[in-house]
C-alpha cells in the first residue's frame, strides 16, 4: 500500500484561509513586509531572510516567491506547524527548532547577520517582559543597517472606540464565514491536523510542549512595541503599514 503523503499545498491553503479569517488583509502586510526587505537588499549578495516563529512558512513561501537571491531560516517550534513547513520548504529553507521563550534561542541559528528578521501574528503569545526581553536580544542577530518587523494586532491608541466598532464588525464578519463552513476556524483546523495519519503525532506533541497555556495574549498599542524597540537599541522605528487595528512595526539597527 502506497504510504500517506502530507499534501504540503492542500495544508498551506487551508492555513491560508483559516488565518484569512482573521485578517482580510493578510496578503497586503505580507508585501509591506517584504518592501522592507527589498529596502535594505545588498546588491552584492543574497538577502538573509530569519522568519522568526515563522509557522507553516507563510512567510518563507512569500520570501522566496519575491526575491531571486535570498536566504531563508525558518525559526519555530511547533512540530505540527514545523512539518508542513518542511514539505512545503524542502531544501529552499532552514529549519530551526527553538523556543523564543528562552533567551539562548539565538544560538541555534546559523549565523549572526541576518539582514530581515520578519514575524506575524506570533510574538502576541509571550509575556510583556519576555517580549521586550527579545527586542532586546533582536539586534544581536542582525547586521548593521539589518531590520526586524512584526506585524499583529496593534490597535491605534488615539481611535479607542473606533478601534472597538472595527474589532466587533470583524468578528461579525468571521462569525458568519465560521456559521457557513467557509473557512475552518483556529480550532477545528487544528481538530482537522489530529486527524491526520501523519500530523496526529505531531499534534500530540504540540500539545505536551504547550501542556502549560500560553500567557494571556498581548495586544498593545503600536506605541508600545515603538517604544520597547527604541529601549532595545534599534536606530530607527515606526510604523511601515497599517490595516484597521493592525499595524506592522520596524526597527533599524544602527548602521
Amino acid at each position: 500500500m502506497t504510504p500517506y503523503k502530507l499534501d504540503s499545498r492542500a495544508w498551506q491553503e487551508s492555513w491560508d484561509r483559516q488565518q484569512e479569517a482573521f485578517m482580510p488583509d493578510r496578503e497586503h502586510r505580507f508585501a509591506a513586509m517584504l518592501d522592507v526587505v527589498d529596502a535594505v537588499t545588498p546588491a552584492d549578495r543574497p538577502v538573509r531572510v530569519l522568519d522568526l516563529a515563522g509557522g507553516t512558512g507563510s512567510i518563507s513561501l512569500r520570501t522566496l516567491a519575491r526575491f531571486d537571491r535570498v536566504e531563508v531560516t525558518l525559526l519555530d517550534l511547533d512540530p505540527a506547524l514545523l512539518a508542513i513547513a518542511g514539505a512545503s520548504l524542502g531544501d529552499r529553507a532552514r529549519l530551526v527548532v527553538a523556543d523564543l521563550r528562552d533567551p539562548g534561542w539565538a544560538a541555534t541559528l546559523p549565523h549572526r547577520s541576518f539582514d530581515a528578521v520578519l514575524t506575524a501574528t506570533a510574538l502576541h503569545w509571550l509575556a510583556p517582559q519576555r517580549l521586550a526581553e527579545l527586542y532586546r536580544e533582536l539586534p544581536a542577530v542582525l547586521r548593521p543597517g539589518g531590520v526586524f518587523v512584526n506585524a499583529d494586532h496593534m490597535p491605534d491608541e488615539t481611535l479607542p472606540e473606533l478601534s472597538r466598532r472595527l474589532v466587533a464588525r470583524a468578528d461579525q464578519r468571521r462569525d458568519a464565514r465560521y456559521a457557513t463552513g467557509a473557512v475552518p476556524s483556529w480550532r477545528a483546523w487544528w481538530e482537522l491536523a489530529a486527524a491526520h495519519p501523519l500530523l496526529a503525532p505531531l499534534v500530540e506533541e504540540r500539545n505536551r510542549i504547550y501542556s502549560e497555556p500560553h500567557s494571556s495574549e498581548f495586544l498593545p498599542p503600536a506605541a508600545w512595541h515603538l517604544d520597547a524597540l527604541k529601549a532595545a537599541g534599534f536606530a530607527e522605528t515606526g510604523v511601515v503599514w497599517r490595516g484597521g487595528t493592525d499595524a506592522a512595526v520596524a526597527g533599524v539597527t544602527p548602521g
